[in-house]
This record gives C-alpha cells, structure tokens and sequence, in this order.
C-alpha cells in the first residue's frame, strides 16, 4: 500500500488521511471537485486519464450535469494553485481531444502517527467515555466531500468537545430501518434555533443511502391516531411514541442551550425496540455561525454509529453551510415553509420559500422547492423561472437535493424528459430507499413518454417506501385509468381512504372515474366534497366544464368554466386561470365555434403566455383558419422550448400537420405526425388542467388519413381513440372520434358501421345547445345515409 502523503513539483504535498494539498506545510485552498480530480490523476499518474472516466468517477454513470465545463475549470483552477502552465506542463499535461495526465515526479511519503487527543468534557460529567474513532482511509475515485471525524473540531477558533458513548461493533440499524427525528429542545431565548436545528439534521441524514427518515406525511398521520394535532410538537417523548407505532428502529433527539456565550449542542440516539441509548453526543461551540458545522460532524458520527460504512459517509457528507445555507435565519424560513406546505398546502408554504431566499440569494433547495410549489399551483411559467435559477446553484446542495434540482430542471424548464428520466435512474441507483426519483418517473415523465405499465410500477414503489404519501396513489390512480382498468384505479383511492388520506386530487380523480362510467350522480357527490376542499376549487369547475362540454353544453360549459378562470385568478394563479379559458377556447374551435373560441384564445394569451396556453392557442387558431398566426405560434414554440419532449413529439407534430391539412397536403401531414410515434399515446402538459392535448396526433392523422381518401385507415385511428377513453377523458375530441368514425366507414364504403357511429354521436349529442356548426353537419351527413 502506498503512503499516506505523497510530494511532487515545487514543494507540494497531498496528504492522503486529510484529503488536502499543501505547500510547505501551508493549506492551499482548492475546492472539492479539483481536489477529487487532482487525486485521481496522482492515484493514475503517467496514465491517460479520460474525461469520461473523470465524469465518472467524480459525478457517477448517467448523471446529466454540465461536467465538460465543470472538467475545464477544475483543471484551470488545480493549474492556478499548483503554478502549472497549460502550455508548457510540469505536472498536469492535456492530452488534446482525449483527457489528462499527471507527470510530475512523485515521492511516496509516511504520516507519522497521531498522539492520542485529549477530549474536553463539560463540568456535568464525571469522565469522559472513551471517543471510538474509524481509522484513516486513503480517499478513494468519486468521494464526494472529505469526513473527518475526531474528537476535537475547530470552527473559527473554538475548541469543540464531544462527548459519546461506548461504540457498538454490531450494526444498530439495517438497510430497511427507519428513523424519527424529534424537534430540538431550544432553551437559549432565540427563535432561529426553532425548526431550524431539525430541518439542518435532516439535510444532514438525508444525504445517507444508508438510512430513511419517516416521513412528514406519517408523521402527522401517526400524530392524529395519538388524539394529537398534526403540527403538534415533536418532543421526545412524542417521538419516542411515534417511533413505537411506526415500528420504526430508532428515534433522535436533540437539544442546544446557552453557556456562557457560547452554545452547547446534544444529541441522542435511542433504540425503540430496546430503549436502549445507542448513541450520545454533546458539542460546545463559540459562535451562533458555528452551529451548523456542529450539526454535520454530529450527523456523520451517528450515521457511523448506527453501522453506515464509512466509505459512504465519506462520499454523501457534505457540510450543512454548503448543502444548504449559511445563514440560520434563511434555514428557519425554510424548514417552516417545509412545515406549513405538509399542513396547509403549497400556496401557504410560498412566503416563507421566498423569504428564505431573500436571506440567502443563494440557497439552491429554497429554490427548487419554490420552484416546486409553483408547479403544484399551476404556475408553471414561474416554476420553470425558478427552477431554472436552483439549476445555476445546484453546486451549493447535498447530493439528493442535487439529483432533485437537476432533474426538476429537465422536467420544469427544458421539458427534456429523456434526460430527466436517466438522471431519476441515476437518483434512484445512489439513494435506493428515497422515494421522490420514483415519484417523478410516475408522475411527471413517463405519463409523457406514454408507459402506463411503467408509471403502475413506479407509482407502487413510491407506495412502498412511503405508505402514507397520497400523492403515489393519486399517480397509481391515474396511471390505472389511463390503461382503461377503472376498477384498479378506484381501488387505489379506496386504500387511500383507508388509511385517512385524502388531497384536493381524489375528489376530481373520482370525477373523471363517474364520467368514464357515466354515473352523473356520482359526479355532482365529488363536486360537492371538492368545494368543501380548501384550494382548488376552481380544478373541479374546470372538470365539470370539461364534462359539460363533451356533449355539446357549450354556453353552461362557458359559465362555469369562466368561474373556474375567476377563481384562479383572485388567488393570484394566472398561468392557471389561463389554462382554464385555453381549453375553452379548443373545445369550441373542434365544435366549430370559431368567433367564441378566438375570442377564448386571445383573452387567455392576455393572462399568460406559457407553453401549454401557446399550444392551445396554435390549436385554436389553425382550426379557426387564422393559419399564419397558428404558423408563427408553432415557431415560436419550437424555438423557445428547442428541448421539451411535449413539444417536439406532440404539440409541434399536431400543429404542423393540421397546417398542412388546410393547405390541402393530407400526405405531408402524415408525413410531419410520423415524429409523434415514440409517444403517441403519452399524456402531454396540457391535459392535466385543460384536458386537452391527448392523443392529438392521432386523431389528426385520422383526419389526414381520411383526406387522403384511406378510410379504412383512418378509421382505424379514430378507434385507437375510443379505445383509450382513460387517456382521453373528456376532451372534446372523445365525442368527435365517434363522428369521425362514421364519416371514416362511410369513405370505406361501411355504411352500416358508419351510420352506427353517427347514432352514438348523436346520442351523445342529443341535448346540446342548438346551432352547433358540427352537430348541424353530423345531422345533415347522418340523413344523406339513411
């Protein structure tokens, strides 16, 4: 085994226990990434080192990140520090095209051994137990932040005492444990310790592969099966009960208090099947700054003693000040945030998101859960604009919160599900046991990619990690429905009920189930429990608008789908409120109301301009024949979104083609929806307000199929449509496939089936509002075949 410490160049040594270089004796400062790749050029040195294989060593197989810029200044910083010339190298040479290699001559050296260190004790001990320390480590390819873990810390000058009990050989925890973490006892009179010290932990223990915290949503849960409230204090006591009824392995506890000037922070460990004290720790720190750094070497040295390996500690260790935020008053704006989006929704945790970053302007998960409460409220312009700014930050968070912002960033800005999907696969191979790289794949990309077998599954293992997390039997629900097996999906709320779960999405997934059945008086039940919802009220309008506008209500569909639109907008939810009149506007294009419907479309471009109102918009135009405007909306879009997997593979392939169909070029427009294919039966943005957007490029090339005088073809497409009713819902284009089914068999020559297909137009139809420009023609094209 080589030495501990090696030396090269002009007095230059890495110290291989330490993770540092130095000069002289001297600490150079070099940041962790050009630290990482400088060790493995050493470990590698008179080698070709690639920058593949440095993209994997540092950031790992499959992770999209911006590492070929993140490579050029980490050398460019490691060539500053070390006085190397790109030019004319003495130790890190560029291999042109290929990668690096160091060639400076190197001297293994040894560390001399350590004396033992003396552990200060607080003056309420007797003695202090013996400090069970791991043994020195050469850092290895891919270790993610340096650990050292001691008995004496220094932060900013201050002596740092901590204090443990005897170590265990044995593992305390296993790999399917989970953990409570209690709130901290604050007895020093300053409320920024409140909340605070809890969120910095579980950043802390987050960042373990190793261990699992229970979860908010069961905690509460669990609360209110204890006859407490659901934000009720978490004390230890509390906890400790929480941890017995979750039959969870362990609870932590902690406290900070006043000495002096200074701060003494504690820590506990306990066994809830034993009761058994497995861990205890006290710290003293000078400085209100200091608490913080205290939490992280209090966080590493319970995650060693409750049997983590000390290889993964050392790769997801990152300092609490650079995973989240220096400042403790930004931290207690957002933990409470945290608390209050888990009690009273996403639009109440808003304020307190964005008071966190105007404490820290650059606190990368305050950010991106902004960013995420944005999108939960339907502000997707906003969201994306925030996202987008996590992303520029994502250097400054834990390796989870990083995975997170990374591929929010894919979903909510560029709309690149591709690679969003790859780095939730990448999220889910390093943190086996978090749940939210599952919920994304269920919830956000793979109803775009259209794999509904794929959402089930995944959706079911968000379950599984998290049983009393609603949100995955709402993706269950809706996966099952978009396969068409109703009963699965309502069984799947129905183990929701069970165990007391209920959010704003059960009411209208319920909904959309009574539609599909036809079961109206079920309908008007959900209606009502959705109103008595707090929030989103205006969501089940919209559905009922919808529905009413499936069968030809156009005019009542219009009011309650105006009230839908006032709503959102008097709880300040423009991108919202747009969607809602956007999907107006396109059920009445289809129904052949073009005045009202470019009307609709023009007042909802008026509140917002995001992609999904653009989409809609382009729809109404080019089918109302306003067909340069539709033109340059389609342009607009392919420019402003050039990655977004919606709008490459299916609102661009739908506009283009309709385009070319009113030029008359059916084969064109055939030839334009062959890019649609990949996901042709995804579940575009779109329709999750607006219940628009489905199938779109399938129903077209129908219409394209039929111009192009292929009914039996067409035919076929306009069935695919009414085969999958749970994609569709109801959308307009879910009663018109019937109509087009007719005019389709008709073409073949099938009048028997074509005027079947009519009659369940019709039937559909049969009370709409008069004058409908389509009804009118179904009827008049019904009569010529009897």
């Amino acid at each position: 085994m080589p030495g501990s410490a090696v030396q090269f160049g002009d007095g230059f040594e890495i110290d291989r226990t330490a993770f540092e270089l130095r000069r002289a004796g001297r600490p150079q400062k070099l940041e962790r990434i050009p630290l990482e790749i400088l060790f493995l050029l050493l470990d590698r040195r008179g080698q070709l080192v690639t920058r593949e294989e440095i993209i994997e060593a540092v950031w790992g197989k499959g992770v999209f990140l911006d590492s070929d810029n993140s490579i050029n200044a980490a050398i460019s910083k490691i060539r500053q520090v070390l006085k190397d010339d790109s030019e004319n190298p003495t130790s890190v040479q560029t291999v042109r095209g290929k990668g690096y290699r160091f060639i400076a001559a190197v001297t293994e050296i040894g560390v001399p051994e350590l004396p033992p260190v003396a552990v200060t004790q607080p003056e309420s001990r007797a003695e202090s137990p013996k400090v069970d320390l791991p043994l020195p480590v050469k850092p290895s390819a891919g270790i993610r932040w340096p650990l050292i873990i001691g008995a004496v810390v220094l932060l900013g000058g201050a002596a740092v005492a901590i204090v443990l009990t005897t170590s265990h050989r044995k593992p305390i925890l296993t790999e399917t444990d989970t953990v409570v973490l209690a709130d901290f006892t604050n007895t020093t009179g300053d409320p920024v310790f409140d909340e605070t010290l809890r969120q910095g932990m579980a950043v802390e223990l987050d960042q373990s592969p190793y261990l699992s915290l229970v979860a908010e949503p069961r905690i509460q849960q669990t609360l209110r099966l204890m006859g407490q409230s659901a934000d009720a204090r978490l004390t230890p006591e509390t906890a400790f009960e929480v941890c017995e009824r979750t039959a969870s392995a362990a609870v932590i506890s902690g406290s900070i208090s006043s000495l002096g000037s200074q701060y003494v922070l504690a820590l506990r460990a306990k066994d809830c099947r034993s009761g058994r004290l497995f861990d205890e720790q006290q710290i003293q720190v000078a400085r209100k700054e200091d608490v913080l750094h205290a939490l992280t070497g209090m966080a590493s040295q319970f995650r060693r003693k409750a049997g983590e390996s000390l290889k993964t500690v050392q790769e997801h260790a990152k300092p609490l000040e650079e995973a989240t935020t220096t400042s403790l008053e930004a931290l207690k704006a957002y933990s409470t945030g945290v608390k209050v989006q888990n009690t009273s929704g996403s639009l109440s945790a808003i304020p307190f998101l964005k008071r966190a970053i105007e404490l820290d302007p650059k606190f990368a998960q305050a950010y991106a859960y902004l960013s995420r409460m944005y999108g939960d409220v339907g502000d997707y312009e906003l969201s994306s604009e925030i996202a987008a700014k996590a992303y520029e930050l994502r250097d400054q968070a834990s390796d989870p919160e990083r995975f997170f912002i990374t591929a929010h960033y894919y979903i909510a800005v560029t709309g690149n599900m591709e690679k969003a999907e790859k780095t939730c696969s990448a999220w889910a191979q390093t943190y086996p046991r978090d749940k939210a790289p599952h919920g994304f794949r269920a919830g956000l990309i793979y109803p775009i990619l259209g794999n509904f077998e794929a959402t089930v599954g995944e959706s079911k293992e968000v379950i599984r990690l998290d049983p009393n997390f609603p949100i995955g039997y709402s993706i269950l629900t809706s996966a099952y429905t978009w396969l068409d097996r109703l009963d699965e999906a309502q069984t799947a709320l129905q183990m929701a009920s069970q165990k007391g779960l209920e959010i704003p999405d059960f009411p209208i997934q319920r909904y959309d189930l009574a539609f599909l059945r036809g079961d109206h008086a079920e309908m008007e039940r959900q209606l009502v429990v959705a109103e008595k919802l707090p929030g989103d009220t205006d969501w089940i309008y919209s559905r009922r608008a919808s529905a009413l506008g499936y069968s030809g209500h156009l005019q009542e569909a219009l009011k309650v789908s105006q009230h839908a639109v006032q709503l959102a907008q008097e709880a300040d939810q423009y991108e919202r409120a747009a969607q809602f009149q956007i999907a107006t506007a396109v059920r009445n294009a289809f129904f052949g109301e073009a005045g009202a419907a470019q009307r609709s479309a023009i007042g909802a471009l008026a509140i917002s301009s995001g992609r999904d109102v653009q989409y809609g918009a382009a729809l109404v135009f080019v089918l109302t024949g306003d067909n340069s405007r539709a033109a340059a909306m389609a342009s607009n879009l392919e420019k402003s979104f050039p990655e977004d997997t919606a709008v490459r593979f299916s609102y661009l392939p739908t506009i283009r083609a309709l385009l070319a169909l009113k030029q008359g070029e059916p084969y064109q427009a055939i030839k334009l929806l062959q890019a649609a294919i990949p996901y042709k039966l995804g579940v575009p943005p779109s329709s999750y307000l607006g219940i628009f957007g489905a199938l779109y490029p399938v129903y077209v090339r129908g219409e394209a199929l039929r111009a192009a005088h292929r009914g039996r073809e067409a035919s076929q497409e306009f069935q695919k449509i009414l085969d999958h009713r749970g994609i569709v819902l109801s959308d307009p284009i879910g009663a018109l496939a019937h109509l087009q089914l007719g005019r389709a068999y008709a073409l073949a020559g099938n009048k028997d089936k074509a005027r079947s297909a009519y009659r369940d137009f019709l039937t559909l139809c049969k009370d709409a509002d008069p004058n409908i420009p389509v009804l009118s023609q179904a009827k008049a094209e019904y009569a010529k075949l009897q």
